[in-house]
């Protein structure tokens, strides 16, 4: 498989590999703040607080240990503390103490958390579209899942229970 690399500029970036990565981090940035403003202006719930409700909203019992939620929400384990700490002042999570770690402890999605996460979906779901859905046809969209799904390929797991095989993580 030829790949740019075997065009890279000496000491740097090609032009294409540049002009790629550029545009990759743009598109990133605006549909970010795109969905932001919409989620904040529409539910008063920034994008990065909808996603760990979704999270939660998605997970057996509607919960899930705090590091495991850090990790699938892409965030820190500090920033996910922060994050839950105003989400919890909201309403919208509860904390409960993991029975098996006392160290450990869930984040627990309250009703008040799924019905915000219930009427923010229909918000998400129509901006995903037009800033970026609607954008692509269908065989565009196939052909970029797949290019996404490679970038993916080969992430490390994290999280603390990474190491715990997925159908036992899956009643923690």
């Amino acid at each position: 498989m030829s790949t740019a690399a075997s065009t890279r500029a000496p000491g740097g970036l090609s032009a294409a590999e540049l002009g790629a990565w550029r545009g990759l981090l743009r598109a990133h940035a605006a549909l970010v703040k795109a969905l932001d403003g919409e989620l904040e202006r529409a539910h008063g719930l920034a994008l990065s607080s909808f996603e760990v409700l979704l999270r939660l909203d998605a997970a057996p019992a509607r919960r899930m240990r705090m590091c495991d939620l850090a990790s699938s929400a892409l965030l820190s384990r500090s920033g996910l503390t922060r994050l839950v700490d105003r989400l919890e002042r909201d309403g919208y999570v509860a904390r409960d103490s993991c029975a098996d770690d006392a160290r450990g402890s869930f984040a627990v999605l309250t009703d008040s958390g799924a019905q915000i996460v219930s009427e923010a979906r229909a918000t998400h779901i129509e901006a995903a579209r037009s800033h970026f859905l609607d954008r692509f046809s269908a065989r565009e969209l196939d052909s970029l899942r797949g290019y996404l799904e490679r970038l993916a390929e080969g992430s490390p797991e994290t999280g603390c229970c990474a190491s715990t095989p997925r159908a036992l993580r899956r009643s923690s």
